[in-house]
């Protein structure tokens, strides 16, 4: 019941470092943003070498709701930020041209009157910068469309990235200083390190400001409701998809969890999980539940993600508040770009 339902068992898996090594870049983590970063490195002419302490996918990145939304954690006209946004939804047709996404938009619902007020201010707010976006009301709830947002199987699209040389799990960073990564069986010599794991991020580097909470999710048997596109409620507290099978995928109340989510602890807790299982029967109450599972993801006490030099010659994004999916591989090709010598990407 730990296992997401994303993970079908079937991944082989990569050798582990068990020698020293020299690289160009040295990339820390390999979910879907390091994974991003090995690829943009490569283009870029460099050699890489990427390391993960687990295996790929197997922190947030390939267990999380497979959302993949334009612009960051909060609503547009709370974080108006025109060209970051536009960056991010340049970043969905990558996703799009290299057939992970699934473009079905996506909803935010809301049940309060505060909620819709939110709502109103946020559509004004990208019709105003001359984004798609359009009132909804049908069988889900009441508030916004954003016909350009979609889905992803988020395990299976790192597992796809995970090719070529280089690549080992189970090999965690035991420590990075400039140009050396430092293994249980090997180091890794190189001109840039690049850290990008999201949740426990501050572990790894303490001068990162970035904090780890924790994510539940469960997943259910095929239910005959249809809901077409993913749906955020009460601004993503709460969040589900279906998958074309007829599973659905259902996460939030991080809030009914209290102090207690503010863990790097991956074990699921009755309190969010009675939660769950509360707007589970509310949606699907046939729905039998399969998977429960949780996940270790970086928050920033904006809401914006974290990028930049931590140390001479090391690199660091994080904290991606819970929608790493677009963003975190939009900072992991800004990361590769600044460590590299080239442009930025939105600043």
């Amino acid at each position: 019941m730990t296992r997401p339902l994303w993970d079908d068992g079937r991944w082989e898996g990569l050798p582990a470092l068990e020698e020293d090594i020299t690289a160009d870049v040295c990339v820390v983590g390999l979910g879907g943003s390091g994974l991003t970063a090995v690829h943009e490195a490569r283009a870029r002419g460099a050699s890489v070498v990427g390391i993960d302490a687990g295996t790929v996918g197997g922190g947030a990145a390939g267990r999380n709701g497979g959302f993949l939304l334009a612009g960051p954690a909060h609503a547009y006209h709370r974080q108006r930020d025109s060209l970051l946004y536009r960056r991010t939804l340049e970043e969905l047709d990558r996703m799009e041209e290299a057939g992970f996404l699934r473009r079905t938009g996506s909803l935010r619902v809301e049940r309060t009157a505060e909620g819709l007020a939110e709502c109103a201010a946020q559509l004004e707010a990208l019709h105003e910068d001359g984004f798609e976006a359009e009132r909804y009301d049908g069988p889900e709830g009441r508030g916004l469309l954003f016909p350009r947002d979609g889905v992803v199987q988020p395990l299976a699209r790192c597992r796809a990235l995970a090719v070529g040389p280089g690549l080992y799990e189970r090999t965690p960073a035991l420590a990075v200083s400039p140009g050396l990564v430092e293994t249980p069986a090997g180091k890794v010599s190189c001109e840039h390190v690049l850290v990008l794991v999201d949740g426990r991020l501050e572990q790894l580097l303490p001068e990162v400001p970035v904090r780890t909470v924790r994510l539940q999710m469960l997943g259910t048997s095929p239910v005959p409701q249809r809901f077409p596109r993913p749906v955020y409620l009460r601004e993503g507290y709460e969040y589900w998809q279906q998958l074309p099978d007829g599973r659905l995928v259902l996460g939030g109340f991080r809030d009914r969890g209290g102090a207690e989510e503010e863990t790097a602890s991956t074990e699921t807790s009755a309190p969010v999980q009675d939660a769950l299982d509360e707007l589970l029967r509310s949606i699907a109450p046939e729905a039998a539940v399969t998977h429960r599972w949780a996940a270790s993801v970086g928050y920033t006490r904006d809401a914006l993600p974290y990028l930049g030099e931590v140390r001479q010659g090391v690199w660091a994004a994080g904290g991606y508040c819970g929608t790493g999916n677009v963003i975190g591989a939009l900072c992991a090709r800004q990361l590769v770009s600044a460590a590299l010598g080239g442009p930025t990407y939105w600043s």
